[in-house]
């Protein structure tokens, strides 16, 4: 994935995924589809082929350009699985998607380079991985030889234990750090392309440290590569305003736009036509301050 100049002047992606290419002018939406029992907002909401299929039609017809299938809850203190289970849960519904949409641009949430192998094999076009390739010491070199887009996530510490004290002394210059190592080691297996980061809002942070990644992903962009912002129905909604996730719609929807105000290039979201409206909003609102500044 990389970033040209369009025909104004502004910021155009480009995603380039096998035979696959998606283009936009505009930021573009990854929508959520966990398969998981216990995820903290749609744990075991999608419980049968059904109900599976009717959430990737409605992802899709909202307008989301990705989706994105997660078989492993990464939430705090969330119990770690098996590569067996995972992979038992991921196939089935993998193979589905793939057969009943076939032109669909899939994302498969992995940390593990076995279970990316498999899933790129059947059909999934990119992985999102929590650790930036920091679990499976692998996965640098997996992801090279399969020529996929990689999102590069940020984490301290594991989901066991991520949040018991999250401690920085600046934290978007630490985690701005942890993406030029890691760059350095995907660049040492070929890999300088098609990368995506992911301060990782929410993963080994607390609710202080989240909104200083949040003002300062301009910064994070100064690496050179896309940023993704994960924000959806998070704790650093939840926290502040005291509610519960499944009460957090407009909360992500406010903090959405603040990320798409600055410089927010995909949004990984539970609800798309929400995030979808904001980002038409966003360059309404952008392109009215551009006309503005160059009368």
């Amino acid at each position: 994935m990389y970033r040209e100049q369009n025909s104004d002047g502004g910021q155009r992606l480009q995603l380039t995924v096998g035979e696959k290419n998606l283009g936009s002018d505009v930021p573009l939406v990854m929508g959520i589809l966990n398969i998981t029992t216990d995820s903290f907002y749609d744990g075991g909401k999608y419980r049968n082929k059904k109900e599976i299929l009717a959430q990737v039609e409605k992802i899709l017809v909202e307008g989301a350009s990705i989706i994105d299938i997660g078989a492993v809850s990464t939430r705090p203190g969330a119990p770690e699985i098996t590569e067996k289970e995972e992979w038992q849960r991921l196939e089935p519904t993998l193979k589905m998607i793939v057969t009943q949409f076939p032109d669909t641009i899939i994302s498969v949430d992995t940390y593990r380079s076995s279970v990316a192998e498999k899933a790129v094999h059947e059909g999934a076009h990119l992985i999102n991985d929590i650790s930036g390739g920091t679990f499976d010491k692998r996965m640098p070199a997996t992801i090279s030889q399969l020529k996929i887009p990689f999102v590069m996530m940020h984490i301290q510490g594991t989901p066991q234990n991520m949040q018991l004290n999250p401690r920085y002394e600046n934290v978007v210059e630490e985690v701005k750090a942890f993406f030029i190592g890691q760059l350095n080691i995907f660049s040492s297996f070929g890999m300088t392309e098609n990368i995506i980061l992911d301060p990782g809002f929410g993963f080994g942070k607390t609710v202080e440290h989240n909104y200083q990644l949040l003002r300062s992903l301009r910064s994070i962009k100064e690496l050179g590569y896309p940023v993704m912002a994960g924000l959806s129905r998070k704790s650093m909604i939840n926290k502040v305003l005291e509610i519960k996730p499944q009460d957090a719609l407009n909360g992500t929807t406010a903090l959405n736009v603040i990320a798409l105000l600055n410089g927010a290039d995909i949004l990984r979201v539970h609800d798309v036509k929400e995030a979808m409206e904001a980002i038409k909003l966003v360059e309404k609102y952008q392109t009215s301050v551009n006309r503005n500044l160059n009368s």
